[in-house]
């Protein structure tokens, strides 16, 4: 009887040791810090085509929190390909992003607006010898969302719309909403609009299309913070999303990928041949029309809100990473190109659209890439 518990004790032993090392083989194909094919779950997600170099260590980031599921979506696949780097991206918001790298707390930042002058000259005191660049890596569209009994398919155009948002029109049957949807039963219902109470980009980006669109009708300044008087505030883009979903009669702005679970998204009258709604293909046909106003290697973009092109869906947002040109920290600069590198890449741009954001035109991502590799 000894004998046989020992037998089994020892081939316990041996298919825990088997097992051992079939972890271990496992978890050396991801240990390399390079790209090995043996990695299947790597060649699953496309991260076998990374490339490394000699990044490692920690990369702290923060900014944009639109950008949030993008990143979190590379840094998944990144990290998994060089796992010599963590990199911890909070985004906290646009401001608190470009307020982190000015202070030299982050290797780089993300914002929904590109770097203003003074913002430049600060990042100067961190970048020696160089400066803070903006580079556009993620273009995502801004839904116009409502929740409305009956209504499946609303059309608004920029002038109805800057007066919804302003208070200026109250009800759901007035007469300009009507002749925008002549089909439909649209009741005799109070508006409830919906902004955000946080400073936010997307506030910022969705009233520069109020502005430039319907310049009769919106006359505020524009800016991270909302500034019309009246209607409902809303934390984030998932409050304003909340909110909107627990109110007939609501509406609100909010990036597309908030926009689900319910909520009817808005098609907008742009003056092209059919009302366009928030797509990942719309919000990239509508970068292509942007043109590159910075200067040297800072890719600050300036959209065209009025665009009619067939298709093109104008209340865009472009996210940039905002990073050194010059005067790098050596001890981040590697993970930092390396990253930057995957996210401007083929492979990085490509998972977005599968997950409601839009990649940057081949014409302006090929200068991002020219311009990562320069830094230093």
């Amino acid at each position: 009887m000894k004998l046989q518990r020992m037998n089994r004790r020892a081939l316990t032993l041996g298919a825990l040791a088997v097992s051992g090392a079939l972890a271990l083989t496992a978890c050396g194909s991801d240990d390399t810090g390079t790209t090995g094919s043996g990695n299947s779950s790597a060649a699953a997600t496309g991260a076998s085509d990374i490339k490394c170099d000699d990044a490692k260590g920690q990369l702290l980031a923060d900014g944009s929190s639109a950008q949030k599921n993008a990143i979190d979506a590379w840094v998944k696949n990144f990290t998994q390909a060089c796992n010599g780097v963590q990199v911890n991206y909070k985004g906290s918001g646009s401001g608190a992003g470009i307020t982190a790298f000015t202070q030299g707390t982050v290797a780089f930042a993300g914002s929904d607006s590109a770097l203003k002058p003074d913002e430049v000259e600060a990042s100067k005191k961190v970048c020696t010898g160089g400066q803070g660049v903006d580079l556009p890596m993620v273009a995502g569209p801004i839904a116009v969302a409502y929740n409305l009994s009956g209504v499946e398919n609303l059309v608004l155009d920029a002038p109805t719309m800057a007066k919804i948002f302003d208070g200026k029109i109250k009800k759901w049957n007035d007469a300009a909403i009507a002749k925008l949807n002549p089909d439909a039963k649209l009741p005799d219902l109070q508006i409830q609009p919906y902004h955000r109470s946080d400073e936010s980009g997307t506030t910022d980006n969705f009233t520069k299309y109020l502005i430039a669109a319907a310049p009769n009708d919106w006359k505020y300044e524009g800016g991270k913070a909302w500034q019309a008087k009246g209607g409902q505030s809303a934390s984030g883009s998932s409050g304003v999303a909340q909110g909107v979903k627990q109110t007939n009669g609501a509406i609100g702005y909010m990036e597309l990928s908030y926009a689900k679970d319910g909520l009817g998204t808005v098609a907008l009258n742009t003056g092209a041949a059919a009302p366009v709604k928030a797509s990942s293909d719309g919000a990239t046909k509508a970068v292509a029309a942007a043109k590159v106003v910075g200067t040297g290697n800072d890719l600050a973009l300036k959209l065209d809100y009025t665009t009619k092109a067939e298709g093109a869906y104008p209340i865009t947002l472009v996210t940039y990473e905002i990073a050194c040109d010059k005067g790098n920290k050596a001890e981040t600069l590697p993970a930092t190109k390396a990253f930057l590198r995957y996210l401007a890449s083929e492979q990085g741009q490509g998972i977005l659209s599968g997950i409601d954001y839009a990649p940057i035109p081949d014409s302006i991502i090929t200068k991002v890439r020219t311009t990562i590799e320069g830094l230093s």
